[in-house]
């Protein structure tokens, strides 16, 4: 058994890597396989904005032709200034179920951090901020919302096995229809509004949405600087991330609160298309549009996977608001549940206050930390890392320094 970087310009690479967890989860009804087209994105160094400031490697595990794992690891020079930090991210961890070659994957993606001083591992985590997040510890018999991540269980105990430790968690909340929100909720959001002088902005077409995208990203910004992970982002990455919202955004489920004309919190929903999304099989060609259009007609799912306020607007009952406004969109539409997806495990108020209203936190995302000490032996296996093309990795650590 082998780990080998792969080397990214070569198509046939980057599709083997792509194409991994397709054969893994084959016959695994939960799985929402990621769209293609992104992955293809995430690995391209000449277009994805992460590679315009930070490094990535992308490793296989392979024996007899066989893939059995992968892995990404990260340096993201934007978050390890912005902290004063040494961290390396891992991304993109999926394996067979073979400790040793869990062990052999870490152990790379250790090695490739330690040469660059980096003294921390921690994911899984993304290239955007804007990426979902973390492993899977709870909830597996549920279908994830898009864009989440799912693994088998056993990822789990091989983290800690390995040595890893837990980071923060990320809890995922349902909440049905039925769960109608107290009227006291509403009559709190009423006298805020009317008091502070807060209206709520709503939306009709993505065009409008748009032009309004950097100024709901410098809320964003603020509403959640002191939050686990941040790190401030360019417009390129802006723009990435709301090229990917807005492939499957409905703009009625976006709603603004706004004190003036300025931005002082934002509810993000979207018609949950992860059952279209399997249907097509992650490909948006020839047909998987299709699949995915249809779905998001006939979904029963909405996701709510941005909820924000400004810290000088917290506190003083303009969380109604936003939980009003969430609650007036379930009821709009015909829709059945509502996922109110990844919440830090950290955000005591929010875990109660979606309790209180019938709430059910019934998904769990792990993230891991372990310090980069001594990669344990392989138990006799050959393990090498080598790049497969003669044109080399392409690490683009080799172009920025560091």
């Amino acid at each position: 058994m082998r780990i080998r970087k792969i080397d990214t310009p070569q198509r046939r690479e980057v599709r083997r890597f792509i194409d991994f967890p397709f054969a893994l989860y084959r016959d695994c009804t939960q799985w929402v396989p990621p769209l293609v087209s992104e992955m293809r994105f995430a690995l391209n160094r000449d277009k994805h904005p992460f590679y315009r400031h930070s490094a990535a490697d992308f490793f296989l595990a392979e024996e007899g032709g066989r893939t059995l794992g992968r892995i990404a690891v990260l340096d993201n020079r934007v978050y390890n200034d912005y902290h004063s930090s040494n961290t390396a991210f891992f991304y993109f961890f999926e394996v067979v179920e073979d400790l040793e070659i869990a062990r052999a994957l870490m152990g790379a993606a250790s090695e490739w951090a330690r040469r660059r001083n980096l003294d921390t591992l921690i994911g899984p985590r993304g290239l955007l901020r804007g990426d979902g997040h973390g492993l899977l510890v709870e909830g597996f018999e549920h279908r994830p919302a898009v864009g989440i991540p799912y693994n088998y269980a056993y990822y789990g105990a091989f983290l800690q096995e390995l040595g890893f430790e837990k980071e923060i968690d990320f809890l995922s909340a349902h909440l049905t229809r039925s769960q109608s929100l107290p009227q006291r909720f509403y009559d709190i959001a009423e006298r805020v509004k009317e008091r502070r002088g807060f209206w709520v902005k709503s939306f009709t077409s993505k065009r409008e949405l748009r032009r309004w995208v950097p100024e709901v990203q410098k809320v964003n910004n603020e509403a959640f600087s002191e939050g686990w992970g941040h790190y401030p982002i360019d417009e390129a990455e802006v723009s990435a991330v709301a090229d990917r919202f807005l492939a499957i955004a409905d703009p009625r489920l976006i709603k603004l609160v706004m004190k003036g004309e300025k931005v002082v919190g934002f509810v993000i929903g979207y018609p949950d298309v992860s059952a279209g999304i399997q249907r097509a099989n992650g490909r948006l060609g020839p047909f998987g549009w299709l699949h995915i259009l249809l779905d998001f007609k006939r979904t029963k799912w909405v996701n709510f996977n941005g909820v924000g306020l400004l810290p000088e607007h917290q506190g003083v009952g303009a969380n109604a608001v936003l939980y009003t406004e969430m609650a007036k969109t379930v009821l709009a539409f015909d829709f059945e549940h509502a996922d109110l997806v990844q919440v830090a495990d950290t955000n005591v108020e929010s875990m109660g206050e979606v309790r209180a209203v019938g709430g059910e936190w019934y998904k769990r995302h792990r993230i891991y930390r372990r310090s980069l000490g001594p990669v344990g032996p392989t138990n006799g296996r050959q393990v090498t890392t080598s790049p497969s093309g003669a044109h080399g990795s392409g690490d683009s650590s080799d172009m920025l320094g560091r």
